[in-house]
């Protein structure tokens, strides 16, 4: 498995941003060819948001990377693929 590990900056005023993702970036998400979960987290106290989404592959991970497109009002700082090497 890989993941697709997202870091972004979120606006003063987040509540579309959060509603974007929620109806529609998360949807899209899971239905990409070999999604197998994902972690949207908003960091407490701070304009910062991550994301982990797991994929059962390393080219299913690195085509959903390429595709990503993020919330309006979001910025991102960093996309990364890595390999899953544990999970619990």
């Amino acid at each position: 498995m890989h993941a697709v590990v997202v870091r972004a900056a979120l606006s003063e005023d987040d509540s579309a941003s959060l509603a974007e993702l929620r109806e529609k970036v998360v949807p899209m998400v899971s239905q990409a060819p070999g999604f197998v979960t994902g972690y949207w987290v908003r960091l407490d106290g701070e304009r910062q948001g991550a994301s982990v989404i797991v994929f059962d592959s390393e080219d299913n991970a690195r085509s959903a990377a390429d595709q990503f497109q993020p919330p309006e009002g979001v910025t991102l700082d960093s996309v990364a693929v890595g390999e899953v090497v544990a999970n619990a």
